[in-house]
């Protein structure tokens, strides 16, 4: 699990290494979402770092509301490849920046033993970035 500090730090260091800025924390207070976001901003584009919360997991995807009605009725996150940013974070968090080939690939239970099978068995997701980034209760 990354810390909250940590992550926000990342964001502001991954911003200002790819000429963005950080304009937003976004940071999943309640049961839902499982994952914060550090939103950046640059001048063609909005992009949000989304990280796990319970897992060292980290990516790129779209902006997306973590709270209210909106935030349940979404849907699946958009992920995105940024190859600039995802080498700045990978560099300053020390591990692997998933990629969007990663996270539209299949999902395996095998492969993510954290987790729980009772989520797995309910939702059933189809991707793996539908099981780790997900609004699920």
């Amino acid at each position: 699990m990354l810390d909250v500090r940590e992550f926000r730090a990342a964001c502001h260091a991954a911003a200002r290494r790819t000429a963005g800025s950080l304009v937003e924390f976004r940071l999943a207070r309640r049961a839902t979402p499982s994952f914060h976001q550090g939103v950046i901003a640059y001048r063609d584009k909005t992009v949000a770092v989304v990280c796990d919360r319970n897992a060292p997991l980290t990516a790129i995807a779209q902006p997306r509301v973590i709270e209210g009605v909106d935030a349940l009725d979404s849907g699946p996150l958009t992920f995105l490849d940024i190859p600039g940013l995802h080498g700045a974070l990978e560099t300053i968090l020390g591990h692997r920046v998933l990629t969007k080939a990663d996270l539209n690939a299949p999902f395996q239970q095998a492969d993510w033993p954290h987790i729980a099978a009772t989520d797995i068995k309910y939702w059933r997701p189809t991707t793996v970035g539908e099981a780790l980034f997900n609004f699920w209760d």
